[in-house]
């Protein structure tokens, strides 16, 4: 029924291995992926746990369509307690892992304790051991997947030397080109002694229903027909985004203190001078058929994997940086000492600020490419003032007196759209569980894209509430399933339903979709409520709410968050103190604690 039916537990501290039975009905309601894992760290981490502490625990989990023929099925979903956030966060990659760990026999991977020296996993069909990490420890990501990999023949994750040293914004490679990226999820793996997992899986996914395939022909066909997923996506990558983000006003500059860069510094960055210029080839995921990954020829001759839009955003305009080799040296940087690109950028961006408002003298200075590659060495390595950027800016920015600086929600760092240039984006940071994230409801596709179906008046905070609210439990969803965000700009729910029900033979439609999504969003909500969070820490930073923006589309505008808010609780069944009510609870299956 396209499950395995087995969860892999490893207890570091007593160096026990076991498997477990997967519990059919908590696969029901809470489907895999982000899902699971949120249920599974509910269930087995106290809220109150230091995220850093051997009590933490990191549950890797793959969905019901992880592997098989759908779309983008090549994903896979973490789940922990951030140390950056102290959230209830999960993180996704793509690549090759997740189909292989299921493969190997698995529907979740649950990682607790702490080796007392450096150790690595492996998963295999046969068998799952632990192995001395000495060999693979200090060295970088692509070296560590390189060794590992040859070794065991496998798919590798693994961290750098800032997961090692327990950045609070360190990341977990997978196959060296895709990240598990937010929320410090490398300084977990740090804490616990745990340098990397491989995983070779050869075991055959059984599918419950021949509709699936006619369920997976249409979603692709979908795929191909429409123009983000069919041609933009493929012919450009992520940065297809840069002119369609700067020219509506939201492209945020210097730490946000402007919302449009001019537009030959945009167009040095462009997707479009990216695919004419530096293009040398694509690379994507497992089962996927849009291939947004892209590689890169610099003038210098060196072939860099390409950056990503949050990249290119993060270590360009956000610093005020025109260079593209700066941004592809720095991207690759970032993912050789395993570092979430985003939190990296913006808070060498927040420095940047401080800097200029006399607050430190580290000599970062804005657009500087030797500055920006110091920096990140130096956040990589943990060293010098390196070692305070390692912590993500709001750390960072209260350290020097000016946490109005941080561009952060629930202390991570926000990306690449100014959000007083759409409205409903505002309150999608707001709201989001796991602090500054775009993917949690991504409302710049209704508002600015007009995808999958309509464009929103961006500037309107009307009905921008059910809005979010629908698009955050959509991706609930989909993040369980677990397939890829873009797909979100070319399918609709009944799709999502259709392979589900197809694949696993479970009765389901577009409603049950919906409250499954919901149910998901809620025990996330429990959980951070429980950990200390409060309606308090529903809210963006004092510049996007009370600056206006000064020229461009959106000059004048600010977030209007507060009527939104009051709106999007009373929909989620929130009081106003932003706490479910217990019929809503009831209502999904939560009211006993679950």
């Amino acid at each position: 029924m396209a499950y395995m039916n087995k969860i892999l537990r490893v207890d570091l501290t007593a160096g026990k291995i076991t498997d477990e039975k997967l519990d059919e009905q908590t696969a029901k309601m809470f489907i895999g992926g982000r899902g699971l894992g949120a249920k599974i760290i509910s269930d087995e981490v106290d809220s109150k746990t230091d995220p850093l502490s051997a009590a933490n625990k990191i549950v890797f989990t793959t969905g019901p369509l992880t592997g098989t023929k759908a779309p983008t099925s090549g994903r896979f979903s973490a789940s922990f307690k951030s140390p950056l956030t102290n959230t209830l966060t999960d993180c996704h990659a793509g690549g090759h892992f997740g189909p292989w760990l299921k493969m190997a026999g698995y529907d979740a991977l649950i990682i607790q304790g702490k080796a007392d020296e450096p150790v690595y996993l492996s998963i295999s069909d046969e068998t799952v051991e632990l192995f001395d990490a000495s060999e693979v420890w200090g060295k970088n990501t692509s070296q560590t997947d390189d060794i590992l990999g040859k070794k065991h023949d496998g798919k590798v994750m693994c961290i750098g030397s800032a997961g090692e040293k327990q950045s609070l914004i360190s990341s977990i490679m997978v196959n060296a080109k895709r990240a598990l990226g937010r929320g410090g999820i490398g300084a977990l793996l740090g804490s616990k002694n745990l340098k990397a997992i491989v995983a070779l899986g050869s075991q055959k996914i059984a599918i419950q229903n021949d509709g699936f395939d006619r369920a997976v022909f249409e979603a692709t066909a979908l795929l191909k027909e429409k123009a983000v997923t069919g041609e933009s996506l493929p012919s450009r990558g992520t940065t297809v985004l840069v002119h369609v983000i700067n020219m509506n006003g939201m492209y945020p500059v210097k730490n946000f203190q402007e919302s449009q860069w001019p537009f030959d510094k945009a167009e040095l960055t462009s997707g479009e001078r990216i695919r004419d210029e530096f293009f040398s080839g694509r690379q994507g995921c497992y089962g996927c058929p849009i291939v947004c990954g892209h590689k890169v020829k610099l003038e210098d001759g060196r072939e860099f994997k390409s950056p990503e839009f949050e990249t290119v955003w993060s270590f360009g305009a956000d610093m005020d940086n025109t260079d593209f080799a700066t941004i592809a040296e720095a991207g690759v940087l970032c993912d050789q000492y395993g570092l979430d690109t985003i939190s990296a950028g913006a808070t060498i961006a927040a420095a940047m600020e401080l800097e200029e408002m006399g607050k430190i003298n580290e000599g970062l200075k804005w657009g500087d490419r030797e500055v920006i590659l110091r920096a990140v060495h130096m956040m990589g390595k943990g060293e010098g003032f390196g070692e305070e950027l390692a912590k993500g800016s709001k750390l960072l920015c209260e350290k020097y007196g000016a946490p109005e600086v941080s561009m952060a929600v629930k202390g991570m760092e926000m990306p690449a759209y100014d959000p007083r240039g759409a409205k409903g984006m505002g309150l999608a940071y707001a709201t989001s569980n796991r602090g500054g994230c775009h993917l949690r409801a991504y409302m710049v596709s209704p508002e600015v894209l007009g995808t999958p179906k309509e464009m929103l008046d961006r500037f309107s905070t009307d009905g921008k509430a059910r809005w979010t609210m629908d698009f955050q439990d959509i991706s609930a969803f989909v993040d369980s399933l677990v397939l890829c965000r873009f797909t979100q700009f070319s399918l609709g729910i009944d799709n999502y339903a259709e392979m589900y029900a197809a694949a696993t033979g479970i009765e389901f439609d577009a409603a049950d979709l919906m409250k499954v999504g919901a149910r998901i969003y809620n025990i996330e909500r429990m959980y951070n409520l429980s950990a200390g969070l409060s309606k308090e820490d529903d809210t963006l930073p004092n510049r996007l709410l009370n600056e206006r923006v000064t020229a461009g589309p959106a000059r004048g505008q600010t977030v209007k968050l507060k009527g939104m808010l009051k709106e999007y609780y009373d929909l989620r069944g929130w009081s106003k103190e932003g706490v479910p009510e217990a019929w809503r609870l009831k209502e999904y299956g939560l009211d006993r604690g679950e």
